[in-house]
């Protein structure tokens, strides 16, 4: 299983924005922070903010807050809704034409091996990434005052 870059920078963004509490991030510290794509974080943000997981303030001194709690944001969820394609392989999509998907045992495997990968992310939340404990080495990292 591979995660997209964009599930990444998803996961980089409210892991960012959670560490800075009430306090309002912008698009450029976060992407300079992580040494990414002011662009790319933008598609990003406007997506988390439609699946209501950012709350957006435009303007002079706008920037992103959490919509929430940490707690309450499920990474299994959140990488479910950030993935576009689940397929680990071809007989998983519809147009599947491998030839031995009606003798493959795989597939039923693999798809034991994404139900567990999903069961183990679902038990997690945005809150065990940003531990209070580890919160001072990860504002460190990221230079967040």
């Amino acid at each position: 299983m591979h995660i997209t870059r964009y599930t990444d920078y998803s996961l980089r963004v409210l892991m960012y924005v959670a560490l800075k509490g009430d306090e309002l991030s912008t698009i450029r510290e976060i992407a300079e922070s992580y040494d990414i794509s002011k662009n790319h974080l933008m598609k990003v943000v406007q997506e988390l903010n439609s699946k209501g997981y950012l709350h957006a303030i435009r303007g002079k001194n706008g920037g992103l807050r959490l919509r929430g709690d940490p707690k309450d944001i499920n990474l299994g969820e959140l990488v479910r809704s950030t993935e576009q394609d689940l397929s680990l392989v071809e007989c998983f999509s519809a147009g599947n034409h491998c030839v031995l998907t009606p003798a493959c045992r795989l597939k039923g495997i693999f798809a034991e091996s994404l139900n567990a990968f999903f069961s183990v992310l679902d038990g997690y939340t945005l809150a065990d990434l940003v531990d209070p404990a580890q919160m001072p080495t990860m504002k460190q990292v990221l230079q967040i005052a």
